[in-house]
């Protein structure tokens, strides 16, 4: 039995973010995952609270603590490679699925379909998901107010970016 998701999503702080950047503080994709869940979570309660939505905040933030997991595997592509064209982006598509199906079959099989609903959240709403690359951004914006305010230049071009 081949039960090592849970040491394989344990590895995620090692996993490093802003690689090709000078960082005065490091960030791996642990820290990450959780800013953007925590993020989620308030996004999609102020939705709900002040706008009339009905977000499942919950779950959209469990999706959102997960998101970047597969990058156990496929590492942190840096966005401007991700998105450099269409060819590229669909491989990486691609290739992070690859990844999400090795990362669930190290599960126990009566888990798999919970975790699937997580990992690969295909039946997830668009809003759900538009709420989730908002924080994925806001979590990056963080950061480059940060290394600025740290006197780190390198990251204005990323900030203006994002």
């Amino acid at each position: 039995m081949n039960n090592t998701f849970f040491a394989m999503t344990s590895r995620m702080k090692y996993i490093e973010r802003w690689a090709l950047m000078r960082n005065s503080s490091k960030e791996n994709i642990s820290e990450h995952s959780l800013e953007v869940a925590m993020i989620s979570h308030c996004l999609a309660n102020i939705g709900n609270i002040r706008l009339g939505k009905d977000y499942n905040a919950e779950h959209i933030s469990v999706v959102a603590m997960y998101h970047d997991c597969t990058e156990i595997i496929t590492g942190d592509m840096p966005t401007p490679v991700k998105y450099e064209n269409e060819e590229i982006k669909n491989e990486y598509k691609r290739i992070e699925k690859m990844a999400a199906f090795r990362m669930l079959n190290k599960l126990p099989s009566d888990l798999r379909e919970a975790y699937e609903k997580i990992i690969m959240p295909d039946d997830l709403d668009k809003q759900s998901k538009k709420i989730i690359k908002a924080a994925d951004k806001i979590s990056a914006f963080i950061k480059c107010i940060e290394e600025e305010n740290n006197g780190n230049r390198e990251f204005q071009k990323a900030k203006e970016s994002t």
